[in-house]
């Protein structure tokens, strides 16, 4: 076991033994490196000013590179990676493509968004992403320039590229990451374990540390609440969390599995749970953020857990050596409760594949588009006779709709009568109350007549 955070930052080897590995990493970039060309917008991943790009080696060994929030990201988090900030893509006086294609196609105006574009189109440069465009700066906002120029230095950069000079610069990287030492790590207390038995018996150990994923929840205690993480549970270093095991029928994903790499399998269940999860948050929290963390944070407006809840998902809950399962219908027993135990976490999420005949679909709603907090998210499931539906934002929890469940089989009005019954949601600054429950209601008559998640959207004019 070492007491050192490893890592690499453009180029040069670190190794920290006194800093704190709760500390953001952004912070420690301007204020301990002077690297201030990462900005603070929002300080909770939302603008993406503050983006970098981390590059890691899979399993497979080969370079993966991914742009994360620094803001809400935990130095502790980089252990084993590249960090790549703005100031590193510049050659001596030679821009890099992505940067002088900013320069050709008049990408800035302000220019205080404008590191964070170049490292988010830098991440899909470098990736050879066939993803859309739009999805990939999505995540970064501007307030003065517009879209338009932006987009076009992402295609003018791909012309200006030298693929000799990359593959170097790759093979280099790789050399580099390949040197790092793989070790367990415990600096005061923060532990970050390479094996599930070390992860379980250190929580058993210390049954309140708080368990870090991709901290695209926990990084706004620390930003926003001021809080400090004393005692902290990294786990996306442990193997046996980060696989994703498919069968014929279902499709079980470990707790430190990421959307992104979790995205292809849930979206080959069906493409409104890809959209949802594209909605979900930018390229930069899917990068992050895990399908578990979401479920174990236990939020009312958590997007994932309609879908999960309509397909009638199973949690494999583990204490110590000590295995169960628990329906997520189940799981929540309150407000950000849980049936979990001290010591306990979520060690996968087995996800119910679609049987043939079966009709689903999912449904978000919220006052910006792309990347919002959802006022109403819902998603229906239909398999023969057998009715789910699963809402968040309309409870304490999210939770099913189990008496319109049972009036769905008298008709679509009767259902949507039912919903009152079932949720006496909240006004707050995202809906009120009337709004939450007319709009469940419409969404379930949406459902019921086939239209699919964006069918107003792709009407064309």
């Amino acid at each position: 076991m070492k007491a050192t955070l490893d890592f690499v930052l453009n180029g040069a080897r670190v190794a920290l033994d006194a800093e704190k590995p709760t500390r953001t990493l952004l912070t420690w970039l301007r204020e301990a490196r002077g690297l201030s060309g990462t900005k603070e917008g929002c300080a909770e991943g939302d603008c993406g000013a503050c983006t970098v790009v981390l590059a890691e080696l899979n399993p497979a060994g080969k370079l993966r590179y991914q742009p994360v929030n620094s803001c809400i990201l935990c130095i502790g988090a980089v252990e084993g990676k590249e960090v790549i900030t703005v100031e590193a893509l510049k050659k001596g006086a030679a821009l890099h493509p992505v940067q002088q294609a900013m320069v050709d196609c008049h990408g800035s105006q302000c220019g205080f968004c404008t590191p964070g574009f170049v490292m988010a189109l830098y991440a899909r440069y470098k990736s050879g992403s066939p993803a859309d465009l739009g999805d990939a700066i999505a995540g970064n906002l501007c307030r003065c320039t517009g879209y338009r120029p932006i987009v076009e230095a992402a295609k003018r950069a791909q012309e200006l590229a030298d693929p000799h000079a990359e593959e170097a610069e790759d093979q280099a990287r790789a050399k580099r990451l390949a040197g790092l030492p793989t070790e367990t790590t415990r600096i005061g207390g923060f532990f970050s374990p390479l094996t599930l038995k070390e992860f379980a018996a250190h929580l058993l150990a210390h049954p309140k540390a708080t368990i870090l994923a991709g901290g695209t929840d926990a990084g706004l205690w620390i930003t926003k609440e001021h809080r400090d993480l004393d005692e902290v549970a990294y786990i996306p270093r442990v193997a046996e969390l980060k696989e994703i095991k498919e069968t014929e029928t279902t499709l079980e994903i470990g707790a430190a599995v990421t959307y992104a790499e979790a995205y292809e399998a849930l979206t080959r269940i069906h493409p409104d749970i890809g959209e949802l999860l594209r909605r979900l948050g930018a390229v930069q929290v899917r990068a992050a953020g895990t399908l578990a963390g979401n479920v174990a944070n236990a939020s009312p407006i958590g997007d994932s857990m309609p879908v999960l809840l309509a397909l009638d998902a199973m949690l494999i809950l583990q204490k110590g050596d000590t295995l169960r399962q628990a329906r997520l219908a189940r799981f929540y027993t309150g407000y950000r409760q849980s049936v979990l135990l001290p010591g306990e976490f979520i060690r996968a999420i087995r996800v119910p594949k679609l049987a043939p005949g079966a009709r689903f679909a999912a449904y978000k709603v919220s006052k910006r588009f792309d990347q919002d907090i959802s006022a109403v998210c819902a998603a229906f499931h239909l398999d023969g006779g057998k009715a789910r539906f699963g809402f968040g934002g309309m409870a304490a929890t999210p939770a099913r709709a189990r008496k319109a469940e049972e009036a769905y089989a008298k008709g679509i009005e009767a259902a949507c009568t039912a919903l009152v019954s079932d949720f006496s949601p909240i006004s707050d600054q995202r809906a009120s109350a009337w709004y939450r429950i007319r709009t469940a209601q419409a969404l379930l008559r949406k459902f019921h007549s086939g239209a699919a998640a964006r069918a107003l959207l792709d009407i064309a004019p």
